[in-house]
């Protein structure tokens, strides 16, 4: 299902791009005596220019999250890649503003060259069940060829038959567009991935807790957002969204007085063996993370958190609940979500940035 709608929707791609390019070569000048080669050549060279400024921006505002949000990333990378098409084929409208908008096509284009490649590796690994990630990357690769020589084809045949028709055009193009995104969402929501990220483990948490069972992969990707929060929260009022209001690794130096106090507190008194620091505040779980903490110290830190955060809403008084529920039950969940196929080894999440140093004895000291 996957690899059909992945072929459908680059084979939209490359036709779209056909339509896209003939109409930005044309507002380029292409085949009008008026247009010179070296003012062509500089508004090319600003267009790709501003697009590699774009996606090293990206890349440093973004990178750390891509990770761990592949399936939402790789919906928006094609919508990105969509708007970048968009903005080629108004580009000839509006010819006194034409370098600002396919500027800004070349910025939306760099975004989903990035996104894109670094949702590929994820989504990759996750296919390659007998570690033999080069042969999906190849295998995927020829598909992609296919698609492309057939989408060129069609491409070539579309523009020509629709060339001098501007209605025909934009309804070919509009047309491709909404199929594309249609058959990449498709695509996308039949991806059961078995690695935790934040919202996968907030959803597996709170069915443990009401249940005492785990979901599979398949269950959890059915239930699991691929567009933003802030699309979607609006129909999902009902939704409890606790990852949401967990911060992992806070910096300590960013803790006002009272908070370092209790932190403090907790250090030698809660936290004598784990690898990090928990403090709840106005309902928000902020985890500090000890410099000696490795990938299953901070997702067991980041499920004690939603364990909190999830009792908070219900007694008000979490913390050493809290603490008696790990005690009692994070083993056993951690053994069910392996025999449900979850991988345990770490926590997809954003890189960890600020960790900090503790010693639980009488004169407690956090650096």
């Amino acid at each position: 299902m996957v690899s059909v709608c992945n072929l459908w929707q680059g084979l939209s791609t490359y036709i779209r791009t056909m339509l896209s390019t003939q109409a930005l070569l044309s507002a380029i000048g292409v085949g009008e005596k008026s247009a010179t080669v070296i003012g062509a050549t500089f508004q090319w060279f600003l267009r790709d220019f501003t697009g590699m400024l774009g996606g090293i921006l990206f890349t440093f505002y973004q990178g750390s999250n891509l990770d761990s949000n592949a399936k939402m990333w790789r919906l928006i990378a094609d919508f990105m890649n969509d708007l970048g098409m968009l903005m080629d084929l108004v580009s000839p409208l509006f010819p006194s503003a034409f370098v600002f908008i396919v500027c800004l096509g070349s910025l939306s284009r760099s975004f989903t060259g990035v996104a894109s490649g670094a949702t590929r590796a994820a989504l990759t690994q996750h296919f390659a069940l007998q570690n033999n990630a080069a042969d999906i990357s190849a295998k995927e690769g020829s598909q992609e060829t296919v698609a492309t020589m057939i989408g060129m084809a069609f491409g070539m045949l579309l523009a020509h038959v629709t060339m001098g028709y501007p209605l025909a055009i934009w309804l070919s193009f509009l047309s491709l567009t909404m199929f594309h995104m249609y058959a990449n969402y498709k695509a996308v929501r039949c991806l059961s991935l078995t690695t935790l990220n934040c919202e996968r483990s907030s959803i597996l948490l709170l069915h443990f807790l009401k249940t005492g069972q785990v979901l599979s992969p398949e269950q959890v990707s059915v239930m699991e957002h691929v567009l933003p929060l802030w699309i979607t929260s609006w129909s999902s009022k009902n939704t409890k969204f606790l990852h949401t209001r967990v911060r992992l690794g806070v910096r300590v130096s960013s803790l006002n007085h009272q908070e370092m106090v209790r932190l403090m507190e907790s250090s030698g008194s809660h936290y004598k063996k784990a690898k990090y620091l928990l403090l709840e505040q106005k309902g928000t779980v902020s985890i500090v993370m000890h410099k000696d903490s490795i990938a299953t110290d901070v997702l067991q830190a980041f499920l004690h958190a939603l364990v909190i955060a999830n009792l908070f809403d219900e007694h008000k008084s979490a913390h050493s609940e809290s603490h008696s529920w790990m005690d009692e039950h994070y083993q056993n969940l951690v053994v069910k979500l392996q025999s449900s196929g979850w991988k345990t080894e770490r926590l997809l999440s954003p890189s960890i940035i600020w960790r900090a140093n503790w010693v639980p004895s009488s004169d407690k000291k956090i650096d």
